[in-house]
C-alpha cells in the first residue's frame, strides 16, 4: 500500500509554469474576441452616429451574457476566463493609479471622507436589519450587509472566517451579486441624464454603490476619466471600512463561532489586495512625477482595453437561470439593501454640488 502511495506520488508531476499559461490561452483568446467584435461595434456607431450610444464594455458584457445562455463554457475555457474576469480587471485597477494625483483626494475634503464613513455604517446597519426582518440568520444577515455595504465578495471573504460561517452562508451570500453587478454596470450609467448628475457626483455615486473596485471602473469609464478616478478613489476609500468593520467583529467572534472553532484571522493581503496596494503605488509615484504624464493616455488605453476584455468574461460567467436557485429571501435582502444603499447615496451626491 505503501509502494502504490509512493509511486502514485511520483507519478504525479506538479504543473509547470508553461502549462499553466496554456490553460489560460483558450479562455483569455475567448474573451479578446467578444472584445474585439465589441470594440468594432463601437466603431460603426461612432462611424454612423459620431457617438457610441452603447459602449464597447457594455457590449462585451450583453455578448458573454448571450454566449452563457446557451453555451457553458468547458473546463478548458474556464481558467482562461476566470484569470481575464478577476487578475486582468485587477491589473487595469492598478494602471488606473498612473493616471491620479493625490492632490485629488486632498481637493475632496474631510466633509466627503466622513459621508462615505457614513454611508457605510448606515448601509451596514440596514442591511442587517433587513435581512433579520425577513428571517435570515445572524451570520448570513452579517456577510449580506458587509458584501453589500463595503465591497462585495471581498468583504464576505473577509468575514466569513471571522465569524465562523459556513459553506452553505457563504454560498447563499455571494449567488446574487456577479448579477447585481452587472446590473449596477450596466444600469448606473442611465442615471446620469436622469438624475442630470455631473461628472463629479456620478463618481461619487459609483463609487458608493458599486460592488468591486474593478466594477467601479467598469461603470464610470462611460462617463470619462474625471468620474472614473473621483469614483475609483471613493470606492478605495469605502474599501479601507473593511479593516475597521473586520476588528469589530473579531470582538464579537466568539458569538457566532462554536466553542471549538478558533478565531481565523485574517492577513493583510485579504484586507487590502495588491492592486489596491499598487494602485496607491502608482498614484504616489504619479503625485511624485516619477510617473511622466506622457504615459497617462497609454496606460489609460491599455486599461480601458483590458476593461473590455474583462466585461466580456463577467459576463460569460453570468448564467440568468441562477436566478430560479437563489432563495426568494436571500434574493429580497440583497436587493432591498441595494436599493436603499443606492437612495442613500442618491441623496448624498446632491449635496456635494
Amino acid at each position: 500500500m505503501a509502494d502504490n502511495k509512493v509511486s502514485s506520488a511520483a507519478g504525479a508531476r506538479p504543473a509547470t509554469p508553461a502549462s499553466r499559461i496554456g490553460a489560460l490561452i483558450p479562455g483569455i483568446l475567448l474573451c479578446i474576441g467578444i472584445a474585439g467584435i465589441s470594440a468594432s461595434l463601437e466603431g460603426v456607431e461612432r462611424h454612423m452616429f459620431a457617438h457610441p450610444y452603447v459602449e464597447a464594455l457594455v457590449m462585451a458584457i450583453l455578448l458573454g451574457m448571450a454566449v452563457r445562455s446557451f453555451w457553458k463554457p468547458s473546463e478548458r475555457w474556464q481558467t482562461g476566463i476566470a484569470f481575464s474576469a478577476k487578475q486582468l480587471l485587477e491589473v487595469a485597477v492598478m494602471l488606473l493609479g498612473a493616471s491620479i494625483s493625490f492632490a485629488a483626494i486632498a481637493a475632496s475634503g474631510i466633509a466627503l471622507l466622513a459621508a462615505i464613513a457614513a454611508v457605510v455604517v448606515i448601509a451596514l446597519a440596514v442591511s442587517f436589519g433587513l435581512s433579520r426582518m425577513l428571517g435570515l440568520g445572524t451570520r448570513l444577515s452579517i456577510l449580506i450587509a458587509c458584501g453589500n455595504s463595503i465591497c462585495g465578495n471581498s468583504a464576505i471573504a473577509a468575514v466569513a472566517p471571522i465569524i465562523g460561517a459556513d459553506s452553505d452562508e457563504i454560498a447563499s451570500s455571494i449567488s446574487f451579486t456577479a448579477i447585481l453587478g452587472v446590473m449596477m454596470v450596466l444600469g448606473l450609467p442611465l442615471l446620469i441624464p436622469l438624475l442630470q448628475l455631473s461628472a463629479t457626483q456620478y463618481g461619487i455615486l459609483a463609487g458608493l454603490t458599486v460592488y468591486a473596485v474593478p466594477q467601479v471602473l467598469a461603470a464610470t469609464l462611460p462617463a470619462g476619466l474625471v468620474s472614473t478616478q473621483i469614483g475609483t478613489l471613493v470606492k478605495l476609500m469605502r474599501v479601507l471600512m473593511l479593516g475597521p468593520v473586520v476588528i469589530v467583529l473579531s470582538l464579537f467572534a466568539s458569538r457566532w463561532q462554536g466553542s471549538a472553532q478558533k478565531k481565523s484571522s485574517v492577513g493583510f493581503f485579504r484586507l487590502v489586495p495588491w492592486f489596491i496596494l499598487g494602485f496607491l503605488a502608482l498614484a504616489t509615484l504619479r503625485s511624485l512625477e516619477v510617473v511622466p504624464a506622457s504615459v497617462v493616455s497609454p496606460l489609460t488605453t491599455i486599461t480601458g482595453f483590458l476593461t473590455v476584455v474583462s466585461m466580456a468574461a463577467l459576463g460569460l460567467g453570468v448564467d440568468v437561470r441562477v436566478l430560479a436557485n437563489v432563495g426568494g429571501r436571500v434574493t429580497a435582502a440583497v436587493t432591498l439593501s441595494l436599493m436603499l444603499l443606492l437612495a442613500i447615496s442618491i441623496g448624498l451626491v446632491h449635496w456635494f454640488k
